[in-house]
């Protein structure tokens, strides 16, 4: 595992890391005690750095992360996220008092004193023009509750208004070879700026992974299921926001692109290491075979300019005229 650092945090953390919202729910069923173990396969492996959110299991997840820790040795840095618990999303309800409630709330989930990060969880983009919502994030961290924060966007425009802001450590942007638009003028800026980027949807909600097909069944509590249209958050968070049958064509396409003895999911996140803006890479997992395929992808060889041609050509041909302009 190779590590990177993580902006101005001063963590470095592991550029395969791992994303707990599966764990959480959203994602089928899942039983704890498989989650405690991909946990734990995860830091076997290397991984320093977990990403959750209060809303994944409304805390399921976080308090799943606090028995890792409690049964591990290793420094393990914890990033999670709020803002995502209000009933509708508005920017009223970035208040003070919600912000600490919720804080609290996390600190709890986690048994910690000190959160490592914090990320307001895809608000609203008007947000972004309320600097009193970031200076109430300063006073938590003056009040030693948070050490570090950022934001998680669903548009490139939010990532960069969010970074004008000068305490915002790290923006979480989905990126991926079907997501490539970050990369144009975001990536740039924040690294102008030292902005930690954590890759989000980094196999388009398991897509990039090559394992489904057009009769691929999911659970009724899958949002691979319930959200295709955007009918329970924005539709970019499934499948990257791209048509299914689109996306699974263009993974064919892909597919013929990935060297032997290399899966799919270890080239699509060794193709987002390519970039080194990213600082990480968060891909989930329920099982330990899942995190040993995600984690390999660190140690592979670097891909040919070719080969970064030809993703970038397939993305232009059959994806970009879905979503580039969206997101």
């Amino acid at each position: 595992m190779k590590y990177r650092t993580l902006g101005k945090t001063g963590f470095n953390v592991s550029e395969v890391s791992f994303g707990a919202w599966a764990i959480g729910g959203s994602w089928g069923e899942v039983q704890d005690k498989d989650s405690l173990a991909a946990l734990h396969k995860a830091i076997d492996c290397g991984v320093n750095f977990i990403d959750t959110a209060d809303v994944y299991g409304m805390g399921r997840s976080e308090r799943l992360i606090s028995q890792l820790l409690r049964e591990r040795e290793e420094h393990i840095v914890v990033a999670t996220k709020a803002g995502r618990r209000l009933p509708s999303q508005t920017v009223e309800g970035y208040s003070r008092e919600n912000l600490a409630a919720w804080i609290d709330d996390s600190l709890k989930n986690l048994a910690t004193d000190c959160l490592d990060l914090v990320q307001l969880h895809c608000p609203p983009t008007s947000l972004y023009y309320k600097p009193e919502v970031f200076g109430y994030l300063d006073d938590l961290v003056t009040a030693g509750k948070i050490r570090h924060y950022g934001v998680s966007v669903e548009r490139v425009e939010e990532g960069l208004k969010a970074i004008e802001f000068p305490n915002v450590k790290t923006v979480q942007i989905i990126f991926n070879c079907f997501r490539l638009r970050p990369a144009e003028l975001f990536f740039e800026q924040a690294k102008k700026k030292q902005i930690g980027i954590l890759a989000r949807v980094p196999l388009a909600s398991g897509l990039l992974t090559g394992k489904f097909s057009k009769s691929s069944q999911f659970s009724k509590d899958d949002h691979r299921l319930f959200n295709r249209h955007g009918e329970a958050f924005d539709v970019g968070e499934t499948f990257s926001g791209v048509n299914y049958g689109v996306a699974l064509d263009a993974v064919e396409d892909i597919r013929k692109l990935v060297p032997p003895n290399m899966t799919m999911t270890q080239f699509a996140l060794r193709w987002i290491l390519m970039f080194e803006a990213v600082t990480c890479a968060i891909p989930g997992g329920k099982t330990p075979e899942q995190i040993i395929d995600n984690c390999a992808a660190s140690d592979l060889p670097p891909f040919s300019d070719e080969t970064m041609k030809q993703v970038a050509a397939i993305y232009r041909e059959k994806i970009a005229p879905l979503v580039h302009h969206r997101w």
